[in-house]
């Protein structure tokens, strides 16, 4: 019998996940709006709400799991990577939390996290296994064989995909968070009506530092022979850039499972949820004969179920932490 509580505190969500011998029965996320009027995150305001909601959070999912916290057998969170401020709400939480209940700690990465949440639902890759992994500060290319062996094979050397993404969406002057924008509006558009500079990158890294430098010069020199492009266009600029930005990352994931000779293929992190790379990585899945994996939305971004179930593992591997633990803003993978 293993109860595992989880907290994830690494940018602006503030979730907690109960996970029940390996079964998420509580996933609760509270998102933080105020940074809508700031076009991004502001990492002072972001630990200020995280100190506000944590409490009733974990309230809210020991409610949903129906479980007391007297039946609790560990408390995992997110150590790193992610913004200092709002992890060292969730690790001081966490430290407490367990103290007064006399529970170990599980220290948890929070990319490793984003991995494992594979596993949370039917079906679950086989290992080893691929997985592209794609979020707002991390783009990596990653050879996973167990639940703790995994391997970096290729990441972005600059920006990540979806930072494209969102510095794409503030250029066109679309409301944060803009990438899910972008997917929206992408399914209106043409995909080739628009072409922009893609990098030329050896090995299987990415970089998106020039792409998106290219994006805000195309934008720019249309809108001086036309300053109604942007409006009269945006579905197929959209398009365009959802376009490239997939091609970039799968042209690289079709050449790391070459490398490898692995069929078993895996994509997470925020931009997961964009409708494009899943419709065209399975697409690619069809033509190459692999086997595709892709969570559920709500595992996808930023929350608690995947710090769960990877706290569940390092539970049943006794992977403990002391109560002199730091959260990292920088964590090695």
């Amino acid at each position: 019998m293993s109860v595992i509580l989880a907290i994830e505190s690494s940018c602006d969500e503030t979730s907690v996940a109960i996970c029940n011998n390996g079964k998420i029965t509580a996933n609760v996320i509270a998102n933080q709006t105020i940074h809508q009027n700031y076009g991004g995150v502001i990492p002072e305001l972001a630990s200020r709400v995280h100190q506000q909601n944590i409490v009733p959070v974990i309230q809210q999912a020991l409610i949903d799991a129906k479980v007391t916290k007297k039946e609790l057998n560990a408390v995992a969170f997110t150590r790193g990577p992610g913004l200092l401020g709002s992890l060292l709400v969730g690790v001081s939480f966490a430290k407490s939390f367990a103290l007064a209940l006399n529970l170990p700690l599980v220290s948890v990465n929070h990319m490793h996290a984003h991995i494992l949440a594979h596993f949370i639902d039917d079906p679950k890759p086989v290992f080893p296994f691929i997985c592209l992994t794609v979020s707002g500060g991390h783009t990596q290319i990653v050879v996973v064989r167990d639940y703790f062996d995994m391997e970096i094979v290729g990441e972005t050397l600059d920006d990540a995909a979806g930072e494209a993404f969102d510095k794409t969406a503030k250029i066109l002057d679309l409301p944060y968070p803009g990438g899910p924008l972008i997917d929206k509006h992408a399914k209106e558009g043409n995909p080739l009506a628009f072409k922009f500079g893609e990098p030329q990158i050896k090995d299987l890294n990415y970089s998106f530092s020039g792409f998106k430098t290219s994006i805000l010069y195309f934008i720019r020199n249309m809108q001086k022979e036309n300053p109604d492009f942007i409006t009269e266009h945006l579905n197929d600029i959209c398009a365009s850039v959802q376009h490239s930005i997939v091609s970039i990352l799968l042209n690289k994931l079709k050449k790391a499972a070459k490398q490898y000779g692995i069929k078993e293929i895996a994509i997470a992190g925020g931009v997961s949820a964009n409708s494009g790379l899943r419709l065209s990585l399975q697409k690619l899945a069809e033509e190459l004969n692999w086997n595709v994996y892709i969570p559920a939305f709500e595992y996808c971004t930023d929350n608690a179920g995947m710090i769960a179930i990877a706290g569940y593992h390092k539970y049943l591997n006794k992977d403990f932490v002391g109560q002199d633990v730091a959260p990292l803003s920088r964590m090695d993978f």
